[in-house]
């Protein structure tokens, strides 16, 4: 059981990571109205393998829905997010046969739950690690001096125990947040451009990381950055998959 510290706490770090995201997509870029960005890095040596298929373990996804309110809050939709998550992994799914990788789902060990298991705390990393690599590795101002010639980011060794329990090549992790305006603030919106002031509306954000399993380096990922698309509808959610997806190396 969580103490209550530990649940006191959690909507600081949860403030603490929304600010962080909210940084690293201005600091990736402004979009234009409409506009669907995507850009990934390959690390290591990963080439597209030949031969046998990769096997290729997908991760609990980390996906989160929200309501854009017109104060500027976000507030998350347990709802929404359900059927957004479960149609991303059906998404990914499919692609990922389409491409031919051999796929496994994560399961976690025998006699552990979600609250026990041992690799819960990866997915958390990844989202840190993926916000750091949003902030550092798209913006030349920030980007870091040991990282100015290569991309070298890793999730360290506990990705790589992984391998033990699946007999796989890679892990892929996927992150997304997407948000929609209420009606509150899409009146805002309405107001500020006749008043000639910009307002922000809701935004689609999501990486993805493919993980060597023999160290836990990351040797893909890639950013997708969109105002437009929703994942609650199958075929949103199929064509942000396909996004994330388009340089994937596998």
């Amino acid at each position: 059981m969580e103490s209550q510290a530990t649940n006191r706490h959690r909507p600081i770090v949860r403030g603490i990571r929304a600010l962080a995201l909210t940084l690293a997509v201005t600091i990736a870029g402004t979009l234009a109205a409409g506009c669907t960005q995507t850009r990934s890095f390959v690390g290591g040596d990963l080439a597209p393998r030949s031969g046998d298929a990769a096997r290729v373990l997908l991760m609990p996804l980390d996906v989160e829905l929200a309501e854009f309110t017109a104060a500027g809050l976000v507030e998350p939709k347990a709802a929404w997010t359900s059927v957004a998550e479960a149609n991303v992994d059906r998404s990914l799914a499919a692609l990922l046969h389409e491409r031919g990788a051999d796929l496994v789902r994560y399961r976690s060990p025998d006699g552990t739950g979600p609250a026990e298991d041992p690799h819960a705390q990866l997915i958390e990393l990844h989202e840190t690690v993926g916000l750091s690599i949003l902030m550092h590795q798209y913006n030349s101002l920030l980007l870091l001096p040991t990282k100015e010639d290569n991309f070298d980011w890793s999730l360290g060794v506990e990705a790589a125990r992984l391998r033990s329990g699946c007999d796989c090549d890679y892990a892929l992790f996927v992150y997304f947040r997407d948000s929609f305006s209420s009606d509150g603030r899409v009146a805002m919106i309405v107001l500020g451009a006749l008043g000639g002031t910009a307002v922000t509306g809701g935004i689609q954000v999501g990486f993805a990381s493919l993980v060597d399993l023999r160290d836990g380096d990351i040797v893909w990922f890639n950013r997708l950055t969109s105002q437009t698309g929703d994942l609650r509808q199958p075929d949103g959610a199929r064509h942000a998959a396909e996004l994330l997806l388009s340089e994937f190396p596998l």
